[in-house]
């Protein structure tokens, strides 16, 4: 499958490098599955489409070969992978282990300070809603990795959240293709209000209960996913 010519002009922001909002721009467009396992990257097509030379296209590719979002071989074709399930387990556990001991920290803050914090937390969840109403998926996800990642930030830890995405990818696009699931999204909805809740009750326990039973159905439906998209999925 050739990338989507019909693809709108991406603009860049020339205050800054081009390579990592090439990277920014094309790991969306990949986890939101725009582009799905099997789409071939032209380095000369993404370099109009961004208005750039291809070396900041190189380096952006070179960047999501890293993060096992593209194969890359040489002289021949850049390629977005397929889902690679070995890997989703992986990333999971690592976000589990992480966001667990994040809760429970946020979780044991002050009263004044939980004050200052919960309105910031809380901001994703009104994107969550309004994008729900819409059937806005796409929405719905980046306002999801918000949620996750001022998690992270409030507990002073915000520098890891990269290192968690760079290694979520496969997870996140497994997550992406059950979203639409009846139910799925509000289940999410949910999920993500009773963390806050037990935040702002200052109750660790709960909070970490609450976030072990949001990411325990995270792999369930691998299989069915496999069934469904048995091109797209590996391992």
């Amino acid at each position: 499958m050739d990338m989507a010519t019909r693809s709108p002009p991406l603009r860049l922001d020339r205050s800054r490098q081009a390579a990592p909002q090439i990277v920014e721009a094309l790991r969306e467009r990949i986890l939101a599955l725009e582009l799905p396992p099997g789409t071939v990257l032209q380095r000369a097509e993404l370099a109009e489409q961004f208005g750039v030379s291809q070396t900041p296209v190189r380096d952006a590719l070179i960047k999501l070969g890293e993060e096992g979002l593209v194969d890359i071989y040489p002289q021949h074709a850049t390629i977005v992978s397929r889902i690679d399930v070995p890997s989703a387990l992986r990333a999971h556990f690592l976000r589990r282990s992480l966001e667990l001991e994040i809760v429970r920290e946020l979780a044991g803050r002050s009263a004044d300070e939980l004050a200052r914090l919960l309105p910031v937390l809380r901001e994703p969840l009104v994107r969550q809603r309004r994008a729900l109403q819409a059937r806005d998926y796409a929405t719905f996800t980046r306002a999801d990795h918000d949620f996750h990642r001022q998690l992270a930030e409030a507990a002073g830890v915000g520098e890891l959240w990269p290192l968690i995405r760079q290694r979520s990818g496969h997870v996140d696009r497994l997550r992406r293709l059950n979203l639409p699931a009846r139910g799925k999204a509000q289940s999410v909805l949910r999920d993500h209000q009773k963390i806050i809740e037990a935040i702002a009750a200052r109750e660790p326990a709960s909070a970490q209960a609450a976030l072990r039973a949001h990411l325990a159905g995270t792999l369930t439906f691998v299989e069915e996913v496999r069934q469904r998209h048995p091109e797209w999925v590996t391992g």
